[in-house]
């Protein structure tokens, strides 16, 4: 188990990523999944941004 804290989910609406968090899916890993939505797989790869279609939380790759 990682010592990171847990994100709690959808507590913001933008996040960035980098291509180590590829393949992005919202919930990302490091966020509590007890009290958010199912796990979503998000196209980021091609046009480096991404939204959630459940929550809205923006995702932006970092290349």
């Amino acid at each position: 188990m990682s010592s990171k804290p847990l994100i709690q989910p959808n507590a913001q609406n933008q996040y960035q990523v980098t291509v180590e968090d590829l393949p992005l899916a919202c919930p990302m890993p490091e966020m509590q999944l007890w009290n958010s939505h199912p796990r979503v797989y998000l196209p980021i790869e091609k046009t480096g941004w991404a939204k959630c279609p459940y929550c809205g939380a923006e995702y932006t790759l970092q290349r």
